[in-house]
């Protein structure tokens, strides 16, 4: 993965990948939105996830957190299913791909990708812990989007190589 830098205002940031997540009819601003949590990451991940899930901001690009079900200190979401979050996750194969886009923000490698509904998934790089974000079309023009998540990721999640 190549991580170039970037203005952050000239991304855009894309959509929620329906294999992934399984969002039943969730609209942002619903109360609640289903977030199927990643496998059972090992007790070191789960640990940091749930440090990250402690320190994530309660609004991110203008949307409120939204509750996840099933609970789970491995997901998170604002707006509904607009952008959601999910920690533990897996090495995403395409990681390994070193013609793959990256951006950097506040010190934290993202792995970029677009997916096929026109939103983008962001999943870290160089971390303990992997963590996918995905924004839905409508939110993925908000640069500002991966600026709170990238202080919670640095604060909670050490620099290294994930192992899972």
């Amino acid at each position: 993965m190549s991580l170039h830098r970037r203005p952050l205002r000239l991304l855009a940031l894309p959509a929620a990948a329906a294999a992934l997540l399984a969002l039943a009819g969730c609209a942002p601003g619903d109360s609640r939105v289903r977030v199927d949590p990643p496998p059972a990451p090992p007790t070191d991940v789960a640990g940091l996830c749930a440090t990250l899930h402690e320190k994530l901001p309660e609004e991110v690009a203008g949307l409120a957190r939204t509750t996840t079900e099933p609970r789970s200190d491995l997901t998170a979401a604002w707006g509904g299913s607009a952008i959601v979050l999910r920690c533990g996750i897996p090495k995403p194969p395409k990681m390994a791909d070193p013609k793959q886009e990256g951006v950097e923000v506040n010190g934290v490698g993202w792995l970029l990708e677009k997916t096929d509904d026109g939103g983008f998934r962001f999943t870290t790089g160089s971390r303990l812990a992997y963590t996918e974000v995905l924004v839905d079309k409508e939110h993925a023009t908000d640069a500002g989007m991966l600026v709170g998540l990238s202080g919670a990721v640095a604060e909670s999640v050490p620099v290294g190589i994930s192992s899972y």
